[in-house]
């Protein structure tokens, strides 16, 4: 009943999605207030230090505790910067939330495999989490979220209670309490993406082979015509999340492919509709005001 109740809830919010979002605002990303983040030192590893820009609302002020939320860029774990969602995070921002883009290892940067970005995202977590205070979050109200292998490193500071860097005060949880997901890698195997990179840990570090009762409410963009993290991985996770009684609200956008949340000029709309969708889930879950 709990699973059924779920899944008719999240075709309702499809639905709102759909009719809510339908117009395009081509100014949209023009529009979004250009925040400067607080640029923060989270850890020092053998190849480089690594850093966090914190967003923080343009009316916080010493002592307020706000919801938050830690993004993770994409790049197949090969490549990428913290800028990659750097808008998204100044929408929320400017929406009374604080949001934070950290930095991980990468291969190309790095020399780095995707088990040195698995154990810098769980430690992004701890750091915030430890830091809660001077950096005015409420841990109650923290989410993670990604694109893309960033969306597979949010998903693993929720699912896995491996990977973790040893120096980490591993008395600390990573699991966030709300995932929020852009076509993420969710299938480690070969029936979904970065098996070969992943070598003999392909399914230990596949979240969606650790779905488990207790995981936090998440939201999923992802496009159907998805070829490089198959739309199937995705539609077998929120599956999944609600057998285990756990709350998914996948939103399918037809015919698009990886990528496709990403701002782009001339097509701008995907970018808007995903942003003002992880707005109302995050609003309804208490991390914005209503």
């Amino acid at each position: 009943m709990k699973a059924l109740l779920f899944l008719i809830i999240n075709i309702t919010l499809i639905s709102i999605n759909l009719n809510t979002f339908a117009q395009e605002n081509p100014d949209f990303y023009h529009q979004i207030p250009d925040i400067k983040p607080k640029t923060l030192l989270y850890k020092v590893t053998p190849q480089d230090s690594l850093y966090v820009d914190v967003y923080y609302p343009n009316n916080f002020k010493e002592g307020d505790k706000k919801p938050a939320i830690v993004f993770y860029f994409g790049g197949g774990w090969v490549k990428g910067t913290r800028d990659h969602l750097k808008k998204q995070s100044q929408y929320l921002a400017s929406k009374g939330m604080i949001a934070i883009t950290a930095d991980y290892r990468t291969q190309s940067e790095h020399n780095t495999t995707p088990i040195e970005a698995m154990q810098d995202a769980r430690s992004a977590m701890r750091w915030v989490k430890q830091n809660a205070e001077s950096l005015g979050i409420d841990i109650e109200k923290l989410a993670a979220g990604g694109g893309s292998a960033g969306g597979h490193l949010a998903a693993v500071t929720a699912t896995l209670n491996k990977y973790d860097d040893p120096k980490d005060d591993l008395c600390i949880s990573t699991k966030p309490k709300a995932l929020v997901l852009f076509n993420p890698v969710i299938d480690t195997t070969p029936k979904g993406y970065g098996a070969e990179k992943m070598g003999k840990d392909q399914k230990k570090a596949s979240p969606v082979h650790h779905v488990k009762k207790g995981l936090p409410p998440t939201i999923i963009f992802h496009g159907t015509a998805d070829v490089t993290v198959p739309f199937e991985n995705v539609k077998r996770f929120e599956e999944l999340m609600f057998k285990k009684g756990n709350e998914c609200v996948l939103v399918p956008f037809e015919g698009q492919a990886h990528g496709f949340f990403n701002y782009k000029e001339g097509n701008e709309k995907y970018f808007e509709e995903t942003v003002k969708r992880m707005e109302v889930f995050l609003r309804e879950k208490g991390y914005l005001p209503n």
